[in-house]
Protein backbone atom coordinates (compact mmCIF):
# COMPACT_ATOMS: atom_id res chain seq x y z
CA UNK A 1 0.00 0.00 0.00
CA UNK A 2 1.32 3.20 -0.74
CA UNK A 3 0.70 6.45 1.94
CA UNK A 4 1.13 10.26 2.22
CA UNK A 5 4.48 10.42 3.41
CA UNK A 6 3.22 13.80 5.05
CA UNK A 7 0.76 12.42 6.61
CA UNK A 8 0.38 8.85 6.05
CA UNK A 9 -2.60 8.47 4.56
CA UNK A 10 -3.57 5.64 2.06
CA UNK A 11 -3.31 6.70 -1.76
CA UNK A 12 -3.02 4.80 -4.99
CA UNK A 13 0.33 3.59 -5.91
CA UNK A 14 2.68 5.91 -7.47
CA UNK A 15 1.53 9.21 -5.70
CA UNK A 16 3.74 10.54 -2.77
CA UNK A 17 1.83 13.03 -1.49
CA UNK A 18 -2.07 13.48 -0.87
CA UNK A 19 -3.95 17.02 -1.93
CA UNK A 20 -4.69 17.96 1.70
CA UNK A 21 -1.05 17.76 2.29
CA UNK A 22 -0.36 19.37 -0.55
CA UNK A 23 -2.78 22.20 -0.07
CA UNK A 24 -2.39 22.92 3.75
CA UNK A 25 0.57 21.03 4.76
CA UNK A 26 0.97 19.37 8.33
CA UNK A 27 3.80 21.19 11.10
CA UNK A 28 5.62 17.81 11.12
CA UNK A 29 7.97 16.89 8.30
CA UNK A 30 7.04 13.18 7.20
CA UNK A 31 4.56 10.56 8.64
CA UNK A 32 4.00 6.79 8.59
CA UNK A 33 2.13 4.47 9.53
CA UNK A 34 2.40 0.69 9.85
CA UNK A 35 -1.38 -0.46 9.44
CA UNK A 36 -4.57 1.09 8.90
CA UNK A 37 -6.98 1.32 11.69
CA UNK A 38 -8.54 -1.61 11.15
CA UNK A 39 -9.84 -4.82 12.34
CA UNK A 40 -7.58 -6.70 13.64
CA UNK A 41 -5.34 -3.67 14.23
CA UNK A 42 -7.96 -1.44 15.95
CA UNK A 43 -8.50 -4.62 18.49
CA UNK A 44 -5.33 -5.01 19.19
CA UNK A 45 -4.39 -1.55 19.62
CA UNK A 46 -7.35 -0.90 21.75
CA UNK A 47 -6.34 -4.01 24.21
CA UNK A 48 -2.56 -2.67 23.99
CA UNK A 49 -4.29 0.91 24.92
CA UNK A 50 -6.80 0.05 27.53
CA UNK A 51 -6.66 -3.27 28.98
CA UNK A 52 -3.23 -3.62 30.24
CA UNK A 53 -2.06 -5.82 27.14
CA UNK A 54 1.62 -5.01 27.28
CA UNK A 55 2.59 -8.08 25.83
CA UNK A 56 1.91 -6.43 22.50
CA UNK A 57 4.44 -3.67 22.72
CA UNK A 58 6.97 -5.83 21.53
CA UNK A 59 4.65 -6.46 18.06
CA UNK A 60 3.57 -3.22 17.58
CA UNK A 61 7.12 -1.67 17.85
CA UNK A 62 8.00 -4.38 15.24
CA UNK A 63 5.71 -3.42 12.93
CA UNK A 64 6.64 0.66 13.26
CA UNK A 65 10.36 -0.49 12.88
CA UNK A 66 9.40 -2.29 9.59
CA UNK A 67 7.33 0.50 8.21
CA UNK A 68 10.35 2.43 9.07
CA UNK A 69 12.97 -0.03 6.74
CA UNK A 70 10.57 0.02 3.93
CA UNK A 71 11.14 4.32 3.74
CA UNK A 72 14.98 3.92 3.31
CA UNK A 73 15.50 6.77 5.84
CA UNK A 74 18.04 7.98 8.37
CA UNK A 75 17.96 6.26 11.71
CA UNK A 76 16.67 8.51 14.13
CA UNK A 77 18.56 11.15 16.59
CA UNK A 78 15.60 11.77 19.17
CA UNK A 79 12.68 9.51 19.66
CA UNK A 80 9.99 11.02 21.92
CA UNK A 81 6.74 9.51 22.36
CA UNK A 82 3.15 11.46 22.95
CA UNK A 83 2.74 12.10 26.53
CA UNK A 84 -0.15 11.47 28.96
CA UNK A 85 -1.26 13.56 31.81
CA UNK A 86 -0.19 13.16 34.99
CA UNK A 87 -3.70 11.90 36.17
CA UNK A 88 -4.18 9.51 33.10
CA UNK A 89 -0.92 8.05 32.93
CA UNK A 90 -1.57 7.90 37.19
CA UNK A 91 -5.05 5.60 35.68
CA UNK A 92 -3.62 3.81 33.16
CA UNK A 93 -0.25 2.56 34.98
CA UNK A 94 2.09 3.39 31.52
CA UNK A 95 1.83 5.30 28.62
CA UNK A 96 1.36 3.17 25.55
CA UNK A 97 3.31 5.50 23.27
CA UNK A 98 5.94 5.35 25.67
CA UNK A 99 6.54 1.55 25.91
CA UNK A 100 6.45 1.86 21.56
CA UNK A 101 9.02 4.71 21.19
CA UNK A 102 11.60 3.14 24.38
CA UNK A 103 11.16 -0.12 22.15
CA UNK A 104 11.58 1.33 18.69
CA UNK A 105 15.08 3.22 20.35
CA UNK A 106 16.62 0.70 22.19
CA UNK A 107 16.20 -1.78 18.08
CA UNK A 108 17.38 1.34 16.64
CA UNK A 109 20.00 2.47 19.48
CA UNK A 110 19.31 6.05 18.97
CA UNK A 111 18.35 8.28 22.26
CA UNK A 112 14.87 7.91 23.69
CA UNK A 113 13.09 10.45 26.88
CA UNK A 114 10.25 10.46 28.24
CA UNK A 115 10.79 13.21 30.29
CA UNK A 116 11.43 16.10 27.78
CA UNK A 117 7.74 16.21 26.53
CA UNK A 118 5.17 17.36 28.89
CA UNK A 119 1.02 17.22 28.85
CA UNK A 120 0.46 20.23 31.03
CA UNK A 121 -3.36 20.11 30.31
CA UNK A 122 -5.69 17.21 31.06
CA UNK A 123 -7.83 16.59 28.15
CA UNK A 124 -11.08 14.36 27.58
CA UNK A 125 -10.17 11.40 25.57
CA UNK A 126 -10.10 12.43 21.73
CA UNK A 127 -11.67 9.02 20.81
CA UNK A 128 -15.03 10.78 22.33
CA UNK A 129 -14.90 13.56 20.28
CA UNK A 130 -16.90 14.63 17.20
CA UNK A 131 -13.88 15.44 14.60
CA UNK A 132 -13.79 18.57 14.34
CA UNK A 133 -13.41 19.17 17.66
CA UNK A 134 -9.82 17.37 18.57
CA UNK A 135 -8.25 20.13 17.58
CA UNK A 136 -9.67 22.45 20.10
CA UNK A 137 -9.27 19.83 22.49
CA UNK A 138 -5.45 19.59 22.24
CA UNK A 139 -4.86 23.25 21.95
CA UNK A 140 -2.05 24.44 24.53
CA UNK A 141 -2.07 20.89 25.84
CA UNK A 142 1.65 20.22 25.56
CA UNK A 143 5.34 21.73 26.17
CA UNK A 144 8.86 20.92 26.13
CA UNK A 145 10.47 20.17 29.98
CA UNK A 146 11.21 24.22 30.33
CA UNK A 147 14.85 23.82 31.57
CA UNK A 148 15.87 21.18 29.18
CA UNK A 149 14.47 23.27 25.80
CA UNK A 150 18.25 23.44 25.10
CA UNK A 151 18.54 19.68 24.26
CA UNK A 152 16.11 20.32 21.49
CA UNK A 153 18.11 22.87 19.63
CA UNK A 154 18.71 21.74 16.63
CA UNK A 155 17.79 18.37 16.16
CA UNK A 156 15.25 15.61 14.51
CA UNK A 157 13.11 14.52 16.54
CA UNK A 158 11.17 11.18 16.05
CA UNK A 159 7.63 11.85 17.47
CA UNK A 160 5.69 8.08 18.79
CA UNK A 161 1.70 7.37 18.96
CA UNK A 162 -0.01 4.35 18.35
CA UNK A 163 -3.03 5.41 16.44
CA UNK A 164 -3.46 9.27 14.46
CA UNK A 165 -6.98 10.32 12.76
CA UNK A 166 -7.13 14.07 12.52
CA UNK A 167 -3.77 14.80 13.15
CA UNK A 168 -4.78 17.41 15.82
CA UNK A 169 -2.60 15.88 18.85
CA UNK A 170 0.48 15.27 16.35
CA UNK A 171 0.38 18.39 14.95
CA UNK A 172 -0.20 19.85 18.44
CA UNK A 173 3.48 18.19 19.97
CA UNK A 174 5.16 19.11 17.01
CA UNK A 175 4.38 22.87 17.06
CA UNK A 176 5.47 22.26 20.91
CA UNK A 177 8.74 20.61 20.43
CA UNK A 178 9.67 23.12 17.26
CA UNK A 179 8.85 26.24 19.30
CA UNK A 180 11.14 25.00 21.60
CA UNK A 181 13.87 24.58 18.99
CA UNK A 182 13.61 21.23 17.01
CA UNK A 183 14.89 21.30 13.35
CA UNK A 184 12.06 19.05 12.44
CA UNK A 185 10.00 16.48 13.18
CA UNK A 186 8.69 12.90 11.72
CA UNK A 187 5.64 11.40 13.30
CA UNK A 188 5.73 7.44 13.40
CA UNK A 189 2.52 5.84 14.92
CA UNK A 190 1.23 1.98 14.59
CA UNK A 191 -2.05 2.73 13.30
CA UNK A 192 -3.66 4.90 10.39
CA UNK A 193 -7.34 5.90 10.86
CA UNK A 194 -8.43 5.75 7.00
CA UNK A 195 -9.24 9.21 5.31
CA UNK A 196 -13.60 8.85 5.46
CA UNK A 197 -15.16 8.33 1.43
CA UNK A 198 -17.06 11.22 -0.26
Amino acid sequence: MSRCRRCAAALVTGVSVCGECLIAPPPFASALAAVDYAYPWDRLISDFKFKDALDLADALARLLIGAHAQRLQPAPDLMLAVPLSVGRLRERGYNQSWELARRCAQQLKCQSDDRLLLRIKDTPHQLGLPLEKRATNVHGAFAVEPTRRAELRGRSVTLIDDVMTTQATAGEVTRALLAAGAASVHLWVVARTPTPGP
